[in-house]
């Protein structure tokens, strides 16, 4: 066996090395030889983190973001790594479960100018999915017709509309962790202590709407996100272009928190548009859309918050009055622990406003016994140490991403093995070459 993470005495965070393969072997022969019993993460012959042949392992990946068209999507060159993995996992004889934290699927980064169904249905469009990405769709349904590793899926923001009937026709017998619609926490079987979700039910922009525009899109819970990213999609395509219009500015007003509010949900959307312009104008009907009960087309000027004047109301079409539905949207949306608008527009944008939230909902909260949480949707992976409510040891993970792009590692994934009173929890760098580089490990006792 040769020996992947470093000993169970560490609590904190690792520099993140290359560790060859012939170096493994030779280090592999000195640990195993000597304390085994302190090295429960080993690299097998299929390349993948384990403990022996016991299966109890559990890999968690997420962020694949798998698009119908290589004109836009964001896994291309990642493809083949992915392929490789999946199938060193398939045949490893330690793993008991792989979890899909979430945005599996893409229905969201699409040009805007674009139908996302094309005039069909929710069907049509997963079957261009799959067929733009064969390889990896049947890599999964390899393990899962297998029958030896559990294949969990949680729903992720950009696969929110995605239905359980969608997943079943791409991949027969997944296992899926659902609670509201759009929304889904994983409790592992007899981990309790584990919760695994994809992290947009805590993000004003992402988590799932049931209240706004019912008028406009009746049963719609699609978020601003959404449009955000409809529009972001597009400047990528048009190779981020000076736009050809400044947009309307909005002051702020004196005219009460809601409107205080209103104007930092306006100040969130324009640094995302100032960062990723079009080169359309403001009032120009380029957002189709035609899926979750919308069937207009709309232009930034219609989710933008503007202004008649300065220091007038600040008003909107889109998601009118949003900032003051913040709190019921929470409760639908089964939020443990409120969050406050005003902390939820600020931190919308910021991966360490979502890893806050990991201690916030869980290990901080006396309702909860969680002390491992991982998350994903931030792109950014990475291993936080915490403290639960009554002072044990808990760890939040977040998973990273698999896209091609990325401005911190890509083909990350997360790795928990559960051993008599302990758990040991390693993030991982997957590599194009195959070549598996440890990030950070811990160790957490007495379960």
């Amino acid at each position: 066996m040769r020996t992947l993470m470093t000993p169970p005495q560490k609590k904190g965070r690792t520099k993140m090395k290359q560790i060859s393969i012939l170096s493994l072997i030779v280090l592999a022969s000195i640990l195993c030889a000597d304390t085994p019993s302190k090295y429960p993460f080993t690299l097998d012959p299929s390349g993948i983190p384990g403990l022996d042949e016991e299966r109890s392992v559990m890999v968690i990946i997420s962020d694949l973001h798998l698009g119908m068209d290589d004109r836009f999507a964001e896994l291309q060159k990642n493809r083949a790594p992915l392929l490789d993995f999946l199938q060193k996992l398939r045949h490893a004889p330690n793993i008991r479960e792989l979890v899909i934290a979430g945005d599996l699927i893409d229905e969201w980064f699409l040009p805007a100018t674009m139908d996302t169904y094309g005039g069909e249905s929710q069907k049509e469009f997963a079957q261009a999915v799959a067929a733009n990405n064969r390889d990896v769709i049947a890599a999964f349904n390899d393990i899962i017709h297998d029958g030896l590793i559990q294949v969990t899926y949680v729903p992720g923001n950009h696969d929110l509309l995605i239905t359980s009937e969608t997943i079943q026709t791409l991949f027969p017998g997944m296992a899926e962790a659902r609670d509201v619609r759009g929304l889904g926490t994983h409790i592992p079987k007899g981990l309790p202590e584990i919760a695994i979700e994809h992290g947009h039910r805590y993000n004003f922009f992402c988590a799932p709407d049931p209240i706004s525009n019912q008028a406009i899109a009746p049963g719609s819970i699609l978020p601003p996100g959404y449009f955000f990213t409809r529009i972001a999609t597009l400047s990528v395509v048009e190779g981020k272009p000076d736009p050809t219009k400044v947009r309307p500015p909005v002051t702020p007003n004196s005219l009460g928190e809601s409107q205080n509010l209103e104007y930092i949900y306006w100040k969130v959307w324009d640094t995302l548009m100032t960062a990723l312009p079009i080169k359309e104008d403001f009032e120009e009907k380029i957002i189709t859309t035609n899926i979750d009960g919308f069937t207009e087309s709309f232009a930034m000027s219609d989710v933008m918050p503007r202004q008649a004047e300065a220091g007038g109301i600040i008003d909107v079409n889109l998601f009118r009055g949003i900032q003051d539905t913040w709190p019921q949207r929470q409760t639908l949306n089964r939020v443990a622990v409120d969050i406050p608008v005003r902390q939820a527009l600020i931190e919308s944008a910021s991966a360490a406003g979502l890893d806050k939230q990991a201690a916030v909902q869980y290990f901080t909260n006396p309702e909860s016994n969680v002390r491992i949480v991982v998350f994903g949707h931030s792109h950014e992976a990475r291993m936080i140490p915490s403290e639960t409510h009554d002072g044990k040891s808990a760890v939040y993970v977040n998973s990273g991403t698999w896209i091609d792009k990325n401005e911190t590692p890509t083909r990350t994934f997360v790795v928990i093995t559960p051993k008599d009173s302990e758990r040991y929890i390693g993030l991982y760098h997957y590599s194009e070459d195959g070549e598996i580089t440890t990030m950070d490990s811990i160790a957490l006792r007495d379960f």
